[in-house]
């Protein structure tokens, strides 16, 4: 997840392209994607815990740059995230931990490059509306730099995305 400052501000965000435009995002918290959503069993939640905990546990805090907005046209607008090499370091190792050890493969991620990102429209955008927001959001100046220190695994409940399970990074640098 991101601090509080990011959340609020994502949030804000969200409301006004939601108030101005009906557009809408998934029923989730402000957060950077690593791994795209896959289905799981709950009786198998402490293997999956398991696996993102050894990622955790060989991992440092990193660096997160944000600045200004971003989009996937013509559906997704988002706060850019900055491509650091070490937040593409950790994206890389998770995604090849979970795959190696899980099974659990993302296709798409195999085709195209990791985007990190915050999202603040994804739903309920057709092209025209899609056009003005992304007009209003290219204007912006926005700015936010924290650390890092943790994974966060999500896990639907049937109507939203809630926190299952927090793992600080423990490595020291």
């Amino acid at each position: 997840m991101v601090p509080p400052d990011v959340q609020e501000y994502a949030q804000q965000v969200i409301a006004e392209l939601k108030a101005d435009y009906q557009t809408d995002t998934a029923k989730v918290s402000p957060h950077i994607t690593l791994q795209a959503p896959f289905l799981w069993q709950p009786e198998q939640l402490p293997e999956l815990e398991s696996c993102i905990r050894a990622i955790a546990q060989v991992h440092s805090e990193i660096p997160i740059a944000v600045s200004n907005f971003g989009a996937f046209a013509p559906r997704v607008l988002y706060l850019d995230v900055h491509k650091t090499a070490e937040l593409l370091a950790l994206q890389s190792r998770l995604a090849e931990h979970l795959e190696a050890t899980l099974g659990i493969v993302d296709l798409k991620a195999k085709t195209r490059s990791f985007s990190p990102h915050i999202t603040v429209a994804s739903r309920n955008l057709k092209r025209k509306t899609f056009q003005q927001a992304w007009a209003r959001l290219q204007e912006r100046q926005v700015e936010f730099n924290f650390i890092c220190d943790r994974l966060t695994l999500l896990r639907h409940d049937g109507a939203r995305w809630q926190t299952a399970t927090e793992f600080p990074f423990v490595k020291i640098l």
